[in-house]
């Protein structure tokens, strides 16, 4: 249902990449990445507390190139993150909205430790358009319009939108959480400029 094929491909991720994932919450994202960027790459799961799912994750598959790093939302650049190719957040940054979270620092930090070039993949359920940031505690989902607005702020360009994982047929009025219907969701390429 997350279509790990059409992500990799629509964030461009090489074999020999650093990445970071945001948010990693149990490390599907993070473990996706990791095994693309093989061996020669790096991949930093970032998660203010990590929790169980994560480390299981990393109990059963371990790999060299996953590292778990406890930071926070506003600077969840680890030092030794620096010359990132990719950044992903996925499916958290309406969680983020409702936390005491400075998101302008954050998407600034992660703009700083990309490469010029370096991309930045934020998926994420979306809201009615107008709704803002008002249904990401209840439905947990995010107008699409904030995201845009808010990371374009940081000095990123919107690169490209991926519509593998929109559905015209979510009215969006249901929370994400158990929808009786797959969530319609937006997916967007911000890139450093050069």
């Amino acid at each position: 249902s997350r279509h790990p094929a059409e992500l990799l491909a629509f964030a461009e991720v090489q074999p020999g990449w650093r990445a970071l994932d945001v948010a990693a919450g149990g490390g599907y994202t993070a473990q996706l990445v990791a095994l693309a960027v093989g061996p020669t790459g790096m991949l930093w799961a970032q998660a203010p507390r990590p929790g169980p799912a994560l480390t299981k994750r990393l109990a059963d598959q371990p790999q060299a190139n996953f590292i778990v790093v406890a930071r926070p939302f506003d600077d969840p650049v680890p030092p030794e993150a620096t010359q990132l190719d990719l950044v992903t957040l996925v499916l958290n940054y309406h969680d983020i909205t409702y936390l005491p979270v400075d998101r302008v620092r954050m998407n600034q930090r992660i703009f700083a430790a990309l490469t010029p070039g370096g991309r930045f993949v934020v998926i994420d359920h979306s809201a009615r358009s107008g709704t803002g940031i008002t249904e990401g505690q209840t439905l947990h989902r995010i107008d699409e319009d904030v995201v845009r607005k808010e990371v374009t702020q940081a000095g990123f360009v919107v690169d490209a939108e991926g519509t593998f994982l929109r559905n015209p047929a979510d009215p969006r009025t249901a929370t994400s959480n158990n929808p009786p219907v797959p969530t319609d969701k937006f997916v967007l390429r911000f890139v450093k400029p050069r």
